[in-house]
């Protein structure tokens, strides 16, 4: 996955109690090497989910809205809107 050019990194030691056969399975799909591989590979994987999802729910409000704007009548299943 391409990285940030801005982004500094920093390292910790950490001490984790994981489920080993979890970090084996996750290491085979995400292609990783070691398990520091497999656990940074699986953090950034998140992240970029959660980025993702975050830009579609705006996309999808920002639809919804202007929708509403031009008079289509929408239901707002999630209670995410408000009218104004």
């Amino acid at each position: 996955m391409p990285k940030a050019a801005n982004v500094q990194r920093t390292h910790k030691h950490k001490h984790l109690v994981l489920d080993q056969s979890k970090l084996e399975r996750a290491k085979k799909v995400l292609g990783a090497r070691t398990e520091t591989e497999t656990i940074d590979r699986a953090l950034e994987r998140v992240i970029s989910e959660d980025e993702k999802s975050r830009r579609a729910w705006a996309a999808h409000e920002r639809f919804i809205r202007e929708a509403i704007r031009h008079g289509v009548e929408i239901d707002d299943a999630f209670g995410r809107l408000e009218r104004k």
